[in-house]
């Protein structure tokens, strides 16, 4: 993983040739229709199968699924996906839903109520804060590796992309209020938002299972179910779900002004790396991260966005914080990323958003 979400989106593409599809008519605002047929597209991509849903002005306006959720199995939009790294907004949300009701602070070293083990003799952990995990400046790794964790950097000096810094944030949470952070999340976020198919522990032969990732080749993986939450990866929803997340984020729910203003704020700045050479001409005038977001920052107005990649997934979200249209799109393959531009294409989706996302792969 790079140190920018869409980065990794880029090198991910990077070169390939996408069949970008004329555009097709798409709900307007207010109403409820169809998504385009996007059968098509996975077939000619290898993508066993793909749920999206739409967002116009604030509101959900269509959900669709296409394709295999398994063996013999067709996807729905009451499929739910492995979010993978869509699960970090998530956890991002919690953890700012208790500091705007003053059980947590942003700032507040985490030190006092959690310590990892693998960091007992090293200082540089009572400098550690919410606020530098949330926005990747922990200064650890993506994942620790057989030694186990420690600092690449200095907390608070650089920006890097880290699963780490979410979990040590979850863990503070969970030991500064004295519950369980699978708790609170129920609690802060997927109850009051009617999340009713999300979560961080899955059960393969639930009502409900899970769509089966497959390999490159359009291979079934195996599927373990998750037994224990990881807070940056791993959690599922359904398309719809995770559309009912972007416009409660989207409508700053249950957040004081003063932390909706932080999450909606570049807390490192990404721009020099996401905006040079060729990528300049489609770039915003500036990007960072904000709060479990990297943000787009276009002339009056403000996207987020975020994506995810596990082995048999790719998962995709944005919202326009002025306009309130957004897209999500969840895959169960690894060739997910290769109809991330058709979709937005088909649905219209905005098109600075388009332009800097193909600026990326060049």
């Amino acid at each position: 993983m790079t140190n920018t979400v869409l980065g990794r989106f880029g090198r991910i593409v990077a070169g390939a040739l996408l069949a970008l599809l004329a555009f097709a008519p798409v709900a307007k605002a207010g109403s409820r229709a169809a998504l385009p047929d996007m059968t098509a597209i996975l077939r000619e991509q290898r993508v066993e199968s793909a749920s999206v849903a739409l967002v116009r002005g604030g509101r959900i306006v269509a959900a669709a699924a296409w394709g295999a959720a398994g063996p013999n199995r067709q996807a729905t939009a009451a499929t739910p996906y492995n979010l993978a790294s869509l699960t970090k907004p998530l956890t991002a949300e919690v953890v700012l839903r208790l500091v705007s009701a003053g059980r947590l602070s942003l700032d507040e070293v985490m030190d006092a109520y959690w310590s990892d083990p693998d960091l007992a003799h090293d200082p540089r952990r009572a400098l550690l804060t919410p606020r530098m995990a949330l926005s990747h400046r922990t200064g650890f790794p993506n994942w620790r590796d057989a030694k186990g964790l420690s600092f690449d950097h200095d907390p608070g000096t650089t920006t890097g992309y880290s699963g780490e810094g979410y979990q040590y944030a979850a863990r503070y949470a969970e030991r500064r209020t004295g519950t369980a952070f699978e708790t609170l999340a129920q609690r802060w976020l997927f109850a009051p938002a009617r999340m009713r198919a999300s979560g961080y522990v899955s059960a393969q032969g639930a009502a409900k299972p899970l769509a089966v990732p497959y390999d490159a080749s359009g291979k079934p993986l195996p599927v373990e179910a998750v037994t224990h939450y990881n807070a940056a990866d791993l959690a599922h929803a359904t398309a719809s779900d995770y559309a009912r997340f972007l416009i409660e984020v989207r409508g700053d729910r249950r957040l004081t002004p003063a932390v909706a203003a932080e999450r909606s704020r570049s807390q490192a700045d990404l721009t020099p790396q996401a905006c040079a050479g060729a990528k300049s001409a489609s770039c915003p005038p500036w990007t960072g991260f904000g709060l479990g977001w990297q943000l787009l920052g276009f002339p009056g107005e403000t996207t987020m966005l975020h994506t995810g990649k596990d082995a048999g997934a790719f998962t995709f979200a944005a919202i326009n914080r002025t306009s309130g249209d957004g897209i999500v799109i969840l895959t169960n393959s690894d060739n997910g990323w290769r109809v991330i531009l058709p979709i937005l294409e088909r649905t219209r989706s905005d098109p600075k958003l388009v332009a800097f996302l193909r600026g990326q792969m060049s």
